[in-house]
């Protein structure tokens, strides 16, 4: 067993070191995040991440040392243990889908993404954990429960990507795997201290994944470093016939990598760089107070790093396009139905027979709100029309980039710390209490990127958002990389595997 200093916030570039000169072996670094899962998610503080441990893990780390001699794992995930969210099937593991009612349920296929990860020899670890079908932003499901954030036990560690979120913090796994689909990955990157990447929207198939609003949805990368996330990028990202949104790639220049991308960007990356601050989306009371503060720092670190910060900018209309745009209700229960049919022995025939039986979590609020809504949105002119205010809401972004000659706009991810998580369950805390701006991008198909900000006073995360137009994901991640190489901004979580918390896990 491996001495668990030598995880002590592992990289991919590190851990590939190690294995070329023999100090460590995929088998052993599997068997201790193996071992630190069974320590602090299942026992101590309880994260309650993990949904389900792969039991092939193992033999595909004793496989892929076997071949280690004659392959070349530089630029490839070759070992990386990966924390894959449970919305991506993965063939002969249990994928619940963060519901109860698929417990037990255990695919006949992969998900592209897994298929990719592992073509480029990641071991997929473990399955983390998320609301039912992702239809929150929340970290609780009724599969798992609550999620506990690494930062502070007591509070949320957002969804819905909240496992791989709480998991990839508390390094559990080398890398992880979320789902965006109105801020999915970005609002747990913010809670957990994380970089997290929301694509353009078809740039990462999201065949195998359970949908819950097609024209959004996107799967994504969520790490410690923006080094590591391009990495994963580079695997992930590339068109497939199976998802015709990814036909975005006709447009998209897939010979420069993300990595590239990254390893060049420097401090005077930012000294080129034109970033507007977005006023709008930054909370006006008390309780954003903190969150504003640190984002204000963070900017003013790339200011001193040279970057031009326009303070601020506007996007017209902004909150009459996040609200005009929102397609949760009309097609939710389509797509989940769809979905469901597609599936070899789905436990469920559709999303009325679900809801009927109950089989989710009851304070799932968005899971009630679907279920009211249409199996066909297509005769409903309201539908049309907020596909038509998502394409005029990309426009606007793109035109306030254009004519201020910005390369990104700035703005919290979220205006608040993340909330205590018992106010979710006992209905003290609801949606609108959590003030959430990651439905710009995702709403819009533009890509955005989380970045730790720094912590409160209290020692609480903040996540600050990079929001660039269409296909600009390169150089939001380069932006990333030259902004955490002067801000340095990773601090692991202090957790110790004899802290526990009072009370039974919500």
């Amino acid at each position: 067993m491996v001495d668990d200093s030598e995880l002590s916030d592992l990289t991919v570039a590190a851990y590939h070191d190690r294995l070329r000169d023999g100090r460590l072996t995929v088998e052993s670094v599997v068997e201790q995040y193996l071992d630190r899962i069974e320590r602090y998610d299942r026992s101590g503080p309880e994260l309650n991440a993990i949904l389900t441990v792969n039991p092939e893990a193992l033999d595909r780390a004793r496989a892929l040392d076997d071949r280690l001699e004659a392959v070349e794992v530089g630029g490839s995930l070759y070992g990386v243990p990966v924390l894959i969210k449970d919305q991506a099937m993965t063939e002969g593991v249990t994928t619940t889908f963060g519901s109860e009612a698929f417990a037990e349920y255990v695919p006949d296929r992969n998900a592209t993404v897994v298929d990719r990860l592992e073509d480029a020899g990641a071991v997929v670890l473990a399955k983390t954990n998320l609301p039912d079908f992702a239809a929150g932003f929340v970290g609780y499901s009724s599969a798992g429960g609550q999620t506990r954030n690494p930062y502070d036990l007591e509070r949320d560690a957002g969804g819905s990507s909240a496992g791989t979120g709480s998991g990839i913090a508390a390094n559990l796994g080398l890398v992880g795997i979320g789902e965006d689909t109105g801020g999915s990955i970005r609002v747990p990157a913010s809670f957990c201290n994380l970089f997290g990447l929301r694509v353009t929207t078809g740039l990462i198939s999201r065949a195998g994944l359970s949908p819950l609003v097609t024209e959004q949805d996107t799967a994504g990368p969520m790490c410690r470093t923006v080094e590591d996330l391009a990495r994963t990028l580079d695997a992930i990202v590339g068109f497939d016939p199976d998802d015709e949104a990814t036909a975005i790639h006709a447009a998209w220049d897939g010979a420069r990598g993300f990595r590239a991308a990254a390893d060049a960007a420097d401090r005077s990356t930012l000294a080129s760089t034109r970033i507007g601050v977005l006023r709008d989306a930054f909370g006006d009371d008390s309780r954003a107070m903190p969150v504003t503060e640190v984002v204000d720092a963070a900017l003013e670190t790339m200011t001193e790093a040279g970057a031009t910060v326009v303070d601020p900018v506007s996007i017209p209309d902004l909150a009459s396009f996040v609200d005009d745009t929102a397609l949760y209700e009309l097609v939710a229960k389509r797509n989940l139905n769809a979905f469901f049919a597609e599936l070899t022995d789905s436990p469920v025939d559709s999303l009325d027979e679900l809801y009927d039986s109950g089989a989710y979590h009851d304070r799932l609020e968005l899971i009630e709100t679907i279920a009211g809504g249409p199996t066909d949105p297509t005769g409903d002119r309201e539908y049309w029309w907020r596909l038509a205010r998502q394409t005029a809401f990309r426009r606007a972004i793109e035109y306030t980039l254009a004519t201020t000659e910005l390369d990104a706009i700035a703005f919290p991810d979220v205006q608040v710390v993340p909330p205590i998580a018992e106010g979710y369950h006992t209905g003290e805390t609801t949606r609108a209490d959590v003030p959430t701006n990651t439905f710009i991008a995702s709403q819009s198909g533009c890509p955005a990127i989380s970045m730790p900000a720094g912590f409160t006073d209290d020692g609480l995360p903040v996540g600050i958002e990079l929001l660039g137009a269409p296909l600009s994901d390169r150089r939001l991640v380069a932006l990333a990389a030259a902004y955490e190489s002067i801000a340095e901004p990773r601090v692991p979580p202090v957790l110790d595997a004899t802290d526990t918390i009072d009370g039974e896990r919500p």
